[in-house]
């Protein structure tokens, strides 16, 4: 069958009415862009003839009441369908709190938005004739009452159920936490592996088993495509954090039934009270980077004493930033050679996070 069709990706909006900002001298995430910069978004892909746009989550900043309310209100006024899925900072509590609303509360803010069945908080909705979205939740609270990433076992149970039923269709897999490695030993990393779904594998081999290619993400708030077997994980960053992308792309499918995925990355340039948004964006991330990359050099598998780790900090201050940004190539020739080789490692292995075409088929692992 031909199939051809085109969407957009907007991961991690961390939404914030003026005045629910939390002003946090520390914080990361320019928040107070993020109406702004997903505005500008919104003015381009408007004029772009979109099937359809999909939410990632992180839709809020932490779950505010009102923030979930405008975005909801805000999406009704789109001229094509969206689709969300909640993220950490959507529902971070299990029962509403004076801040962040209720988790059981979610699928009832955004019914028309994927959530047609409000008793559950994942879904599956057929976008075209042949084009299925399944919309999984990876919010699991544990039994110390620690939010985490992870399917449970229903809704796995669910999955494999609707996979199976979803005969000729294409599949698109839409969920949070990354299911593909993006960053070297993101599973095991003590910083990376809570961007990552616990039960990871489990999910990678139902999606594999029914010939699923392509899951997209957010979370990690890095532009990058990862690849496990021929089940492409496509993050993309945040509107709210260096370098503000989203993402444009194109399915084609000819009559040999041979696939492709055009990806197209666009980036917000500019906002009111932010004329030179990159610019200043990428000088706020590398202003607050110290702390982090000391606590990187560190920890494993790098181990290096504390008095080290500060020296080599300074030096890095635009490594977080140049990850984010996909495609990156990074090489410090006047460190230790061991670090040296660890810091390459975070190297994109090939130039395919921001702009590529995918022809979807079965290969083996990549990614970095």
């Amino acid at each position: 069958m031909v199939l051809n069709f085109r969407f957009a990706v907007v991961s991690d909006l961390h939404i914030a009415l003026p005045h629910t900002i939390w002003d946090h001298p520390s914080r990361f995430h320019l928040v107070e862009v993020g109406i702004p910069a997903f505005e500008s978004a919104i003015e381009h892909l408007i004029q772009l003839d979109l099937d359809f746009l999909l939410l990632p989550g992180d839709l809020t900043q932490h779950g505010e009441p009102e923030n979930h309310i405008w975005l909801q209100k805000r999406l009704s006024q789109l001229p094509f369908p969206t689709y969300v899925v909640p993220g950490n900072h959507d529902v971070p509590v299990v029962a509403a709190n004076e801040q962040s609303i209720a988790f059981a509360d979610f699928p009832q803010y955004y019914r028309k938005f994927g959530y047609q069945d409000t008793e559950q908080h994942y879904y599956s909705q057929q976008l075209l004739p042949g084009v299925r979205l399944i919309g999984l939740n990876s919010n699991f609270f544990n039994e110390q009452g620690q939010q985490v990433g992870r399917l449970d076992s229903q809704q796995l149970q669910w999955l494999e159920e609707v996979l199976a039923a979803a005969v000729d269709e294409l599949v698109l897999v839409m969920v949070h936490h990354n299911v593909v490695e993006h960053l070297p030993h993101q599973s095991r990393h003590p910083m990376a592996s809570r961007y990552m779904l616990e039960n990871a594998p489990e999910l990678v081999q139902i999606l594999q088993r029914y010939g699923v290619k392509l899951v997209f993400t957010g979370h990690l708030h890095v532009q990058d495509v990862a690849c496990a077997n021929g089940l492409y994980d496509i993050t993309t960053g945040s509107l709210v954090s260096y370098p503000h992308p989203y993402r444009v792309l194109e399915y084609h499918c000819d009559r040999q039934g041979r696939e492709w995925l055009q990806i197209l990355s666009h980036r917000v340039e500019s906002v009111p009270d932010f004329p030179d948004l990159q610019q200043l964006s990428r000088e706020w991330m590398g202003d607050r980077s110290f702390p982090f990359l000391v606590k990187l050099l560190t920890l494993s598998p790098l181990n290096l004493p504390l008095a080290q780790a500060q020296e080599l900090a300074p030096s890095l201050r635009d490594f977080w930033a140049t990850i984010a940004d996909g495609d990156a190539i990074l090489d410090y020739p006047q460190f230790p050679q061991q670090v040296r080789r660890y810091i390459q490692a975070y190297s994109a292995a090939s130039l395919i996070d921001n702009n590529s075409t995918l022809l979807l088929e079965k290969m083996m692992s990549g990614g970095r």
